[in-house]
């Protein structure tokens, strides 16, 4: 088992600790899938919002698959299913890229998948997938957190080698709960208080209490970067670092918000023990035995 070169929630007041790894763990930018002002900008903010990546006639293929599942009983029974705190909505549905042929293509489709594995410098695997789902005058807020601080502890990732990839299924606006991230958050690791409890991710998935950082590292970390919102109209895909700072408000407007989101994981940084002592959280919040390499290509899907 690696070191803990990351702790958290070991004590009793938290503490900032500097990133050990690289953002994008290739330098010849001239061979990058996309502008290698946009790998910069990526290197420098910690996220990347690139319009218009999918077609509006993809994403309709991939809203009428996600209706499809929604309606399902057999994937609201699946144990795989993340419901609202309140309302009982269906909130998440994990795993898609196992359980799903089409999404499954989308996740080794070479438009987002070749920009993960140049970032991170190699082979890649799925850590985790989802389909999320923020409905209209309901949907919650989700807290401030670093993605990287839960996967660490939680289910064992060593280092900052991972990324998400977000499909906007819908127009995400300034109004209706759009992602949130604090630029260049991701060079500073937070360590969080409050020991993990037992089965945590049953309750975090919906509302998370630990492993979130506290209240002067935010405002710290906002007076020094700002806030951004992560806009875009449907078919827009945005990439953010796994230690970035990223949160959302809740959406109380009639505009539903939905999404396709995959988290690339490199080969080499494979979970091993968490790092809380615990049992891991199951296999289909974060992959635990196939770490085969995804076969990256073009796909099709009109």
């Amino acid at each position: 088992m690696q070191a803990d070169l990351y702790p958290s929630r070991q004590h009793d007041e938290p503490s900032w600790q500097e990133r050990m790894d690289p953002v994008v763990y290739r330098s010849d930018l001239a061979n990058a899938p996309i502008a290698p002002e946009m790998i910069e900008r990526f290197e420098r903010d910690g996220y990347l919002v690139i319009p218009n990546l999918f077609s509006a006639e993809e994403v309709a293929v991939f809203r009428e698959e996600l209706d499809r599942m929604r309606q399902d009983p057999a994937v609201a029974e699946s144990g795989k299913t993340i419901k609202e705190p309140d309302s009982g909505a269906i909130r998440s549905v994990f795993a898609i890229h196992a359980d799903n042929p089409l999404f499954a293509r989308v996740a080794s489709d070479e438009r987002i998948a070749a920009i993960a594995s140049f970032i991170l410098g190699g082979d890649i695997y799925v850590h985790q997938s989802r389909m999320n789902f923020k409905p209209g005058f309901t949907g919650k807020e989700f807290y401030w957190h670093s993605d990287f601080e839960t996967w660490h502890v939680e289910d064992g990732l060593p280092r900052m080698r991972t990324l998400s990839c977000s499909i906007l299924l819908t127009d995400n606006e300034p109004h209706n709960g759009p992602l949130m991230l604090v630029p260049g958050s991701h060079k500073h690791y937070i360590r969080c208080v409050g020991a993990t409890p037992e089965n945590h991710y049953q309750k975090s998935l919906r509302k998370q209490e630990f492993g979130v950082p506290d209240h002067d590292s935010l405002t710290e970390l906002a007076d020094r970067y700002g806030i951004e919102t992560a806009t875009g109209p449907a078919g827009s895909v945005v990439f953010f670092d796994c230690n970035t700072m990223h949160g959302s408000n809740s959406n109380i407007t009639p505009s539903a918000r939905s999404n396709l989101f995959y988290v690339y994981n490199h080969v080499d940084n494979a979970a091993q023990a968490p790092f809380c002592g615990l049992s891991p959280r199951p296999a289909f919040v974060g992959e635990r035995e196939n770490f085969e390499p995804l076969q990256i290509q073009k796909q099709k899907y009109l």
